[in-house]
């Protein structure tokens, strides 16, 4: 919303304005051309008087993220999140030009936005080819799987940090990230905190990237060689696609995804959708010009060993509790989590139930089956009494919580 206007992004890219109050369409935009594959699913974020609005690609493009005037729906500024030019910043980590500017890293749901410092913080996408591993990808493939933040002024880039370089496996780092202001090791700082769906978890300060925290949250990740100096998670090559398949936790979807995390300054906990799960990854395109965007692999899901509800302390990246869901699992974690200032932490599993929980130590203290979850609950308050807001297929749910 900005004013009395409401915006929306469709999937064939048009950001679209509407009256709020009578659903009248007032202009719509195109972000990217769809001819060109792109398509768009964030929504679009209003910071001041710039609507920010990201798009992506599975094929061979470039993501980027861009801002709208409010008003007319002119592009006022737009950000590649990878280099497309000689001279552009992170050329050198990837193997051509050619290569680089086809190499996605894609913005597919929302960033955060901090008053403080102006600046929006989101992350991207996976580098393309995702599976394979041609010239034009030799190098960590900057900005791809980072966090990357921008002044929402100017669209210029005012730090980053990835992740998660040269991925291999299609996880995206577009997990929206939580900003935080708290201690850490004996000082107050401004942070950013970030569960990716490759199964670490990572603390960074907001104002500059600096890094300040690795884990890992989920149990059976067995793809990392190393955690190098800067905290990034380095990848053991042997867990790439091969011909002969080879044995990956987690799988495609991540140990998270893009339901989005929640975090409560009550407890000092970080609160995640997980799911621990294996799959066999074989390699199709053996061509050493690789193949097309998400091409050159063929994925079979062999395991799931539980979906949960994490709870993390971001001081010291440990798991504070985690509630695991009833039956095997499939992959997902369940949905979306929304915290309250009456520490309660709210999800939806996977077995179709909307569950609350004492924030503190996860004891389940209520639960209604709705169907599949759909999103993060909601909270809100009309007349003196709190409302929580579920979405459940093609249904919404009302609760009131009582005093």
């Amino acid at each position: 919303m900005w004013g009395k206007w409401l915006y929306m992004e469709t999937p064939d890219n048009y950001l679209v304005s509407l009256d709020a109050a009578t659903g009248k369409e007032r202009w719509h935009k195109e972000i990217a051309p769809f001819e060109r594959q792109y398509f768009s699913t964030m929504a679009p974020i209003v910071v001041g008087n710039h609507i920010i609005v990201g798009t992506g690609n599975d094929l061979d493009a470039p993501g980027f993220v861009q801002a709208h005037d409010p008003e007319t729906g002119e592009v006022q500024w737009r950000t590649y999140t990878v280099p497309t030019k000689k001279g552009d910043p992170g050329l050198e980590t990837w193997g051509t030009l050619e290569g680089a500017k086809l190499g996605a890293g894609n913005v597919w749901i929302p960033g955060a936005y901090d008053p403080e410092t102006k600046l929006y913080i989101f992350g991207t996408g996976n580098p393309s080819p995702s599976y394979t591993n041609p010239p034009s990808r030799d190098g960590d493939n900057l900005f791809t799987c980072s966090l990357v933040a921008l002044n929402v002024e100017t669209g210029k880039m005012a730090w980053y940090y990835q992740l998660n370089p040269h991925d291999t496996h299609d996880w995206d780092s577009s997990e929206t990230p939580i900003l935080v202001d708290g201690e850490f090791k004996g000082r107050m700082r401004k942070m950013a905190l970030h569960a990716d769906r490759n199964g670490y978890f990572y603390v960074v300060d907001r104002t500059n990237g600096e890094h300040l925290l690795t884990s890992k949250f989920s149990d059976t990740v067995n793809w990392v060689k190393e955690i190098n100096a800067k905290g990034q998670t380095i990848r053991d090559p042997k867990k790439d696609s091969t011909v002969g398949g080879t044995l990956v936790s987690p799988n495609n979807y991540g140990a998270t995804n893009w339901p989005p995390a929640a975090y409560s300054p009550d407890t000092g906990l970080f609160y995640v959708p997980q799911s621990d799960t294996y799959a066999m990854y074989y390699l199709t395109e053996t061509d050493p010009r690789g193949a097309m965007g998400l091409g050159g692999k063929d994925e079979q899901f062999v395991a799931s060993m539980g979906s949960y509800l994490t709870a993390i302390d971001y001081k010291t990246g440990k798991i504070a509790w985690r509630h695991r869901y009833p039956g095997a699992g499939g992959f997902g974690g369940g949905n979306g989590v929304l915290t309250t200032a009456s520490k309660l932490v709210f999800a939806g599993d996977i077995g179709g139930n909307i569950v609350a929980c004492d924030a503190a130590n996860g004891k389940i203290l209520w639960h209604s089956r709705l169907g599949s979850v759909s999103n993060a609950p909601q909270t809100y308050m009309i007349d003196g009494r709190q409302y929580l807001l579920v979405a459940a297929g093609d249904a919404l749910f009302a609760f009131y919580l009582h005093p």
